[in-house]
């Protein structure tokens, strides 16, 4: 399975008084990258109208590498990098569209709702194995940098 890229341009609206991107709109395009990661998944809007399901952000951890301003073509990519019966763990990555060097990366663990009680609950086997599929088309790949990373204070 291939998973969907999220192409985007920074907005005006965006810059914050440093002159380039606010930290908060990075998160948005990740936001949105997730929303296309879901759909492919099986996981989106349509899944949980059908089921009363959903998937909440129980965790993220955002690395900003590099400034983007007004104007800029950013490309996100998602790595979908482990599941289990209630859990996803995915890691975006935004480029620079034209300079190719990545600007900013952001690690997710998402957990599967039961949208009626608002507790965790297991996947469908169907839906399980669906997403299965997805972590093992991208197995034996690297990881991309800074997964797994945590703040720390060099010492």
């Amino acid at each position: 399975m291939e998973l969907p890229q999220l192409e985007g341009v920074v907005l005006p609206e965006w810059i914050d008084a440093n002159g380039h991107m606010n930290l908060a709109y990075y998160v948005v395009l990740f936001d949105q990258a997730t929303d296309l990661l879901y759909d492919e998944l099986g996981v989106g809007p349509a899944y949980r109208q059908a089921t009363g399901n959903s998937t909440f952000t129980a965790e993220t951890h955002t690395l900003y590498e590099r400034e983007v301003h007004v104007g800029d073509r950013v490309r996100v990519v998602a790595h979908l990098l482990g599941a289990d019966g209630k859990r996803l763990h995915y890691f975006h990555e935004m480029f620079h569209t034209e300079g190719g060097h990545r600007v900013a990366a952001q690690e997710l663990l998402a957990l599967h709702i039961d949208m009626s009680v608002r507790r965790v609950t297991p996947f469908p086997d169907d839906l399980h194995a669906r997403i299965q599929d997805a972590v093992r088309a991208r197995a034996g790949r690297e990881l991309p940098n800074g997964v797994g990373r945590r703040i720390t204070m060099p010492g």
